[in-house]
């Protein structure tokens, strides 16, 4: 079975940075699509980043050039770098995944994309 586990989180000061990893186990990780998701109070959960086997990225508007994803294939784990937090990024981030069925330029940002999930970690960013 697939599972996902994230860790990273906790509080920080607007314009601080945090490092939110997701550890994979269970599923051959290179054939997976690999994103970051956030789900604010109130809001429906929505797409940060994405990655796929290739190495292809893409980002939300609300984060490019703040955030980037990476992956470690030997060890079979996402990350999530952010920098210059903003506390409109507060919110429970997820780490999903989905088979990859070809190589695509950009990977898909809808939750709806994702059948495998993780619990989430907080992050919590304070002005």
């Amino acid at each position: 079975q697939v599972q996902l586990v994230e860790s990273g989180g906790g509080s920080v000061q607007a314009g601080g940075s945090l490092r939110l990893s997701c550890a994979a186990s269970g599923y051959t990780y290179s054939s997976y699509l690999m994103g970051w998701f956030r789900q604010a109070p109130g809001k429906e959960r929505e797409g940060v980043a994405a990655i796929d086997s290739h190495g292809s990225t893409s980002y939300a508007d609300s984060v490019k050039g703040r955030f980037t994803i990476s992956t470690d294939f030997a060890k079979a784990t996402l990350y999530l770098e952010m920098s210059r937090l903003e506390p409109e990024d507060t919110g429970v981030y997820y780490c999903a995944a989905e088979h990859s069925y070809g190589p695509s330029i950009y990977p898909p940002l809808g939750p709806d994309k994702y059948n495998y999930w993780g619990q989430g970690t907080q992050v919590t960013v304070s002005s």
